[in-house]
């Protein structure tokens, strides 16, 4: 199999288990009658190590290549969804949690640092977009999935399935089918060189400033849309579908992604994807129908499942020489860090104000950064 295919079939298969994680963990706790605030505890959870390690990871990336890493992620992500089957208890979700965080921060890494590093300047936006429908693959099966083994088999037998898609990753890997990037010389590397001296170039800044909003955007997403399906009766097979819809769209606008590319400049892409994001978060606490419900995370998932093939794209055109892996280990502690603090704060608001005030403030915050995207693309790298 040719390396890309390749790569591609090994991150849909881990972005299940690891997705559908994050799901079954989130309707676990609340089936044992857990507050909003320890829903927001456990998801930030899956971002913490990973804000506080992916620089080191991507370094680590640049020096030996992609095939350890990968292999170490998968086997991660398999003991973490296998803990709260074996031990069916609130403690053991934070041990998932932590576990599959940080193991999918690898994977996730190496697998794009790979395709930056074998594709041409010219395809590396239809590269990333491949990479990208992928990933809303999985982001489809991954919370129907769930949904359906939830309501079907129980939590227990739900963790094991999602433990099982990780296997033909780790066998893959441990045969070697998947060929090692390689990695650079030492004098390529920029060893010297100060991870935040990345934010001295204005391109980078500006694109990490915008992926930085859009990544809130998904973060809210991934908190609220279980904890209001919750509150508004669904079950978690309706709360899977909904989920699904989601990225149903994201795979939708990916694939269009080079029509799309040669009709937009980037900055107009992000400036749009902003406004229509804005507007779903703005529309949702009216809605309290599935269906309508679908409809607008399907709106949602054009606005923020657009950008990301040509946010990885700009990364690696801006990134310093041999600094790729860095370039993306900083974008995905950024990430990360959001992911980290945002849940917490999330749920301290859910818990105190409900959910519309949470949908609103990020429909304000999506909306205000349009201009920001509008001025920015005026602007020279």
């Amino acid at each position: 199999m040719r390396p890309l295919p390749l790569i591609i079939v090994l991150l849909v298969l881990d972005h299940v288990a690891f997705n559908g994680s994050r799901i079954a963990v989130s309707l676990f706790a609340i089936q044992q009658h857990s507050s909003a605030l320890t829903v927001g505890s456990l998801i930030a959870l899956y971002a913490l190590l990973p804000a506080l390690l992916s620089v080191a990871a991507g370094r680590w990336i640049d020096r030996i290549g992609i095939n350890r890493p990968m292999l170490v992620g998968s086997i991660g992500i398999c003991l973490g969804t296998l803990a709260p089957a074996v031990l069916p208890q609130l403690a053991a979700l934070y041990i998932t949690a932590v576990l599959v965080g940080v193991s999918f921060m690898l994977i996730n890494l190496a697998a794009y640092h790979a395709v930056g590093e074998m594709s041409r300047p010219a395809d590396r936006t239809i590269n990333f977009s491949y990479v990208a429908m992928g990933f809303s693959t999985s982001a489809f099966v991954g919370p129907m999935l769930t949904g359906v083994c939830i309501d079907n088999l129980g939590y227990r037998s739900t963790f094991l399935v999602l433990a099982l898609f990780t296997v033909l990753p780790i066998i893959a890997l441990s045969a070697k089918l998947l060929p090692n990037a390689a990695p650079r010389a030492a004098q390529d590397r920029g060893v010297n060189g100060q991870v935040f001296d990345l934010l001295k170039n204005p391109a980078l800044r500006r694109l990490f400033f915008a992926m930085a909003v859009l990544t809130v955007g998904w973060d809210v997403y991934n908190f609220a849309i279980p904890v209001y399906g919750t509150y508004i009766g669904l079950s978690a097979s309706q709360i899977g579908i909904v989920m699904g819809a989601f990225a149903a769209a994201t795979f939708t606008v990916r694939l269009a992604m080079p029509l799309i590319m040669q009709r937009m400049h980037p900055w107009g892409l992000l400036s749009a994807s902003l406004l229509m994001a804005g507007l779903a978060y703005l529309a949702m606490p009216f809605t309290h129908s599935v269906g309508l419900l679908m409809v607008i995370t399907f709106v949602l998932g054009l606005g923020l499942g657009a950008p990301q093939p040509m946010v990885l794209t700009l990364l690696h055109q801006f990134a310093p020489r041999g600094r790729a892996g860095e370039v993306l280990g900083l974008r995905t502690t950024l990430i990360n860090t959001s992911q980290t603090v945002m849940p917490l704060l999330f749920g301290a608001v859910g818990a105190t104000f409900g959910m519309p005030p949470l949908f609103w403030a990020m429909s304000a915050a999506l909306l205000g950064s349009c201009e920001f995207a509008r001025r920015a693309g005026k602007r020279r790298p």
